[in-house]
C-alpha cells in the first residue's frame, strides 16, 4: 500500500517546512517534492491525505503503560482493566512500553508478553520490561540480563520501586545488580538495557539512586525515572538527576504542562526529559498513616491532552514539546526508526489541526488507524 501525506506543515520533530511524505510498505521512502502522476502510474493500490492546513509529527511514545491493567490495592475489585487498542490510537500512541507494577502475583511476564504481541498484531508497535516492584524482582529466565537477551520484546526492567512503601525496600547494591545486569542484558542484544523505576512519595526522593551513580560504575543514561512529580522537592531532585545524565518521566496528569515549564525554567536538561501516561494504572491515594481512601484510572488521553496544553501554554516551543513524547523517549529506550520523521523510519504518523491540534489521521507503521477523526481500527473483542 502507498500512502501519499501532501502539503503538511512537517515536525520531523524538528520544523522541517511544507513538504511532501511518501509511505511504502509501512516505512517512510521520501520526503519533499514527490510528483502524483508518477504515484498514480505506479498501477498500485495508493491513498492521499491532503493535510493542507494541518500539522504531520511522528506518532506518540508512551514508555509505560499498564497493557494488563494495574492496581489491587485496595482488594480483588480495585484491580484495573487491560488496554485496549483504541485507547491507544486516539492518544496518538503509535509505540507503547508495557509493564507490571505493584502486583507481580496474579498478572504475570507470559501475560504482558502475550498482550504486547497481541497489540502489535492489532496495528501498532509494542514493548516490554521484564520485573516489577519487587526486589529480587521476577523474570522469565533466572535474571534479568537472559530476558533482555532472550526475549524478543523486553527492552529493560521495570518498574523498580523506591520511595514507596510498597516497594521491595531494596538496598543500592540490590538496585546496581538489576541496573548492571539490565544494561549488559541490551549490550548484548542490541536494545536499551533501561532501568525503569517507579518513585513514590517517600523523603529520600531519588537519594538512592544518586548513591547508585557515586559508588557503582554504571551510566546514569540506563536509568529512567518515572512519577516524579509527587512533590516540589522530588521533581528538583529530578532535575539533578537528569543533570548527570539519566532520562526522568512525568506522569500526565491535569497538571503537567505547568511541571513542563518549571522544568525548563529551572534549567532541567529537555534532551532528558520524557512524558508518559501510565494508561490503566491505578491512582490509588493513601493518607498519611498509608490508609487506601481512593483511588482513579490513568488514562492514555491525558498523555495526549497535557501535550497539547504545553504547546497552548507557549513556555516550550512546539517543537520542543514534541520532543517530550517523540525523539527523547525513542533516544531514551533505544528504538530504532522511531520518534522522527525521516527516510527510512517507520510510518509512525500524526496528522493534527493547525488550529485545534485535534487528531486528523493516524498511522501506524503505515497502517492507516484514524481517518478523518473516525477511529478505523479496534481490537478483537471492542
Amino acid at each position: 500500500m502507498i500512502t501519499l501525506i501532501k502539503n503538511a506543515e512537517l515536525y520531523a520533530p524538528d520544523f522541517i517546512g511544507k513538504q511532501s511524505v511518501l509511505v511504502i510498505n509501512g516505512k517512510i521512502s521520501k520526503i519533499g517534492d514527490i510528483d502524483e502522476d508518477a504515484v498514480s502510474s505506479l498501477g498500485i493500490d495508493y491513498k492521499i491525505i491532503d493535510a493542507e492546513g494541518a500539522l504531520v509529527t511522528p506518532g506518540f511514545i508512551d514508555p509505560h503503560v499498564h497493557f494488563l491493567g494495574g492496581g489491587g490495592e485496595g482488594g480483588f475489585a480495585t484491580r484495573t482493566p487491560e488496554i485496549q487498542i483504541s485507547d491507544l490510537i486516539q492518544s496518538g500512541i503509535t509505540s507503547a512500553a508495557g509493564l507490571i507494577g505493584t502486583d507481580g502475583t496474579t498478572r504475570h511476564l507470559t501475560s504482558l508478553l502475550a498482550k504486547a504481541r497481541g497489540l502489535e498484531i492489532e496495528g501498532i508497535s509494542t514493548y516490554i520490561y521484564t520485573g516489577n516492584y519487587d526486589v529480587p524482582t521476577p523474570t522469565f529466565t533466572d535474571n534479568v540480563k537472559d530476558d533482555a537477551i532472550l526475549i524478543d520484546k523486553v527492552i529493560g526492567t521495570a518498574e523498580i520501586a523506591i520511595s514507596d512503601s510498597r516497594s521491595g525496600q531494596p538496598s543500592v547494591h540490590e538496585l546496581a545488580k538489576i541496573a548492571g545486569q539490565t544494561r549488559v542484558g541490551g549490550m548484548l542484544s542490541g536494545k536499551a538495557g533501561i532501568t525503569h523505576f517507579h518513585t513514590g512519595p517517600g523523603k529520600g526522593y531519588l537519594s538512592i539512586l544518586h548513591q547508585l551513580l557515586d559508588e557503582y560504575e554504571l551510566p546514569a543514561s540506563n536509568l529512567h525515572v518515572t512519577h516524579i512529580t509527587r512533590s516540589r522537592e522530588l521533581f528538583d531532585d529530578a532535575i539533578r538527576l537528569a543533570a548527570r545524565g539519566a532520562f526522568v518521566d512525568i506522569t500526565a496528569d491535569d497538571t503537567t504542562y505547568e511541571w513542563i515549564s518549571y522544568y525548563k525554567k529551572n534549567q532541567g536538561d529537555l534532551s532528558k526529559l520524557t512524558i508518559s501516561s501510565d494508561g490503566n494504572g491505578s491512582l490509588p491515594k493513601f493518607n498519611e498513616e498509608g490508609k487506601l481512601i481512593g483511588f482513579g484510572v490513568a488514562s492514555t488521553r491525558t498523555l495526549f491532552n497535557q501535550v497539547i496544553e504545553t504547546i497552548k501554554a507557549g513556555e516550550l516551543s512546539l517543537e520542543e514539546t514534541l520532543r517530550l513524547v517523540t525523539a527523547n523517549t525513542a533516544e531514551a529506550l533505544k528504538l530504532e526508526g522511531k520518534g522522527v520523521i525521516q527516510e527510512g523510519s517507520d510510518a509512525d504518523l500524526l496528522v493534527l489541526s493547525k488550529d485545534t491540534f485535534e487528531i486528523e489521521h493516524v498511522f501506524a507503521k503505515g497502517k492507516h488507524m484514524i481517518e478523518n477523526g473516525n477511529l478505523l481500527v479496534k481490537g478483537t473483542f471492542e
